[in-house]
């Protein structure tokens, strides 16, 4: 009996059919994912306008700026619980993940940038909406204060802004070297809006003002500036610069840098001993940095709080006057001086210039603290602080040493 077969269009689906199909679903949707992913960026380049335009917020973002305008000095008050309805839509712009155009970068380990803008930035809305809300490719708000107020809060590094900073309008060339060391810069190079004084003038006079409590006499090149670390004092807490340096082998301290250090003269002294120190300083009611730049020294605007932007063992030397003193919580403090001993190089020194404290800190907190980093007892002279002597307050003021041994 002869037999045969024939194809039957309604017999049904085989396990082995159903497995070939689901197969080649899955691998065109592979193709199609790593197709996206690696190539969807590589040959079209992101346009970037070249005219003004105006940054648009949500109903509830722009409802808050109207309401925020008038009200700078509750900002402390700021609401915590934000959504994504309080953030500025430039700072989500400028902080967001960025893919790398060429894609997959080895020393990235990643094919994304992410911005460094810390998250203490979205804890203060309103403020962020106000500093974030400009004309893009326009003029930035006239907001020097309100930035400081960011930054000091921690929003640290400040996000990036697509516009222009105002400009004094007569600005003038600057000194020549070494005449601009010692000489009181034109006021015409400072945009005067965020301060209670209006001119240099003003500044200098304002040591003779009750309403000035920080650095009051230090815009006067002319007064105790002139003398600041060239003699040593009777009370053994003013170190000089000379006596310092001769510690070290001649023209071995080249680099280094001074926390808060007002108007950089510390960095103007080790200038003309030809020693390039770069200062960190606040513009808090007055133009520290600007005046800073004048006298031909690098200032850095960042707060104690902030990492220091050096390698590791890279500095000879770094030097601190009052702004490291027993105001900073204890914490934030032991961090700040393992960072101060991770920038110096072995051999370096670290000079904390009249630190202050009350008496039983000193013994108990602040002097353990200190030595428990790791540094090195060179000199350490502590005295009376004469001002405030009903708080009991004393000086130290110690030079460090980095070892060069044994810092592991």
């Amino acid at each position: 009996m002869n037999s045969s077969i024939s194809p039957n269009p309604k017999t049904p689906l085989t396990t082995n059919n159903l497995s070939f199909i689901s197969l080649l679903l899955f691998t065109n949707l592979l193709t199609l994912f790593f197709s996206s992913s690696f190539y969807s960026s590589s040959c079209t380049p992101t346009s970037y306008s070249t005219t003004k335009t105006t940054t648009t917020t949500t109903p509830s973002a722009a409802a808050n700026a109207n309401a925020i305008v008038d009200n700078y000095n509750n900002d402390d008050n700021d609401n915590n619980n934000n959504n994504d309805n309080d953030i500025p839509p430039e700072f989500l712009a400028a902080t967001s993940p960025q893919r790398l155009p060429l894609g997959f970068n080895r020393n990235f380990e990643s094919d994304t940038v992410h911005p460094p803008v810390p998250d203490a930035c979205t804890l203060f809305p309103s403020l962020l909406l106000r500093y974030m809300t400009y004309p893009v490719n326009g003029s930035c708000p006239d907001d020097e204060l309100l930035s400081q107020k960011l930054l000091l809060k921690g929003c640290e590094p400040l996000p990036r802004r697509r516009c222009r900073p105002a400009s004094p309008p007569n600005f003038p060339p600057p000194l020549p070297y070494p005449s601009t060391l010692w000489t009181t810069p034109s006021d015409d190079s400072v945009v005067w809006t965020a301060y209670t004084c209006k001119s240099y003038a003003c500044l200098v006079n304002r040591a003779r003002s009750p309403n000035f409590d920080d650095c009051k006499d230090c815009f006067d090149l002319n007064g105790r500036e002139k003398h600041r670390w060239t003699i040593k004092q009777s009370n053994g807490l003013d170190f000089s610069i000379d006596d310092v340096l001769a510690t070290r082998v001649r023209g071995s301290v080249r680099i280094g840098l001074d926390i808060g250090g007002g108007v950089a003269t510390f960095a103007v002294r080790m200038r003309e001993r030809n020693v390039t120190i770069l200062t960190t300083s606040m513009n808090l009611n007055g133009p520290f940095n600007t005046f800073i730049a004048s006298r031909g020294v690098i200032p850095l605007y960042l707060s104690i709080f902030q990492r220091l932007p050096f390698f590791d063992n890279t500095l000879d030397i770094v030097h601190s006057m009052h702004v490291l003193s027993n105001w900073i919580p204890e914490k934030m403090l032991n961090f700040l001086l393992f960072d101060v001993y991770r920038v110096l190089r072995p051999g370096g020194l670290f000079w904390l210039d009249h630190f202050f404290c009350v008496g039983e800190q000193l013994e108990e907190v602040y002097g353990p603290m200190i030595m428990s980093v790791g540094f090195k007892k060179i000199k350490w002279v502590v005295g009376r602080k004469l001002d405030r002597p009903h708080l009991k307050e004393f000086y130290l003021s110690a030079l460090l040493e980095k070892p060069y041994k044994n810092s592991w």
